[in-house]
């Protein structure tokens, strides 16, 4: 069975998500090429950004400013944030069953 999208998924450009977010467009740029920041990329080369990056956007900033925190290890938090989030999501599933 063959899946269709019925409509063009929402996405935002970097100036859109700079107005946004209250941040420089290049700092966005950069934190998408360093993939902090989830963002696709169209045929003539722009960058898009679904609109979940703006708050993504907080909580990187929050880590940069708040904790001083340098690019890498950003990157490794957010990752362990992502899988904190996941394995509680599993046990909230599992505590359901029992």
């Amino acid at each position: 069975m063959a899946a269709y999208q019925l409509v063009r998924p929402v996405l935002l450009s970097a100036e859109t998500v700079a107005a946004r977010s209250g941040l420089h467009p290049d700092l966005i740029r950069r934190y998408a090429a360093l993939g902090l920041v989830e963002s696709t990329t169209d045929r003539s080369g722009r960058l898009w950004f679904p609109p979940a990056t703006v708050p993504a956007l907080a909580r990187v900033q929050r880590l940069r400013t708040g904790l001083a925190l340098n690019y890498a290890a950003i990157g490794l938090v957010l990752d362990l944030l992502d899988r904190i989030r996941v394995l509680e999501a599993q046990v909230r599933s599992q505590q359901r069953w029992t």
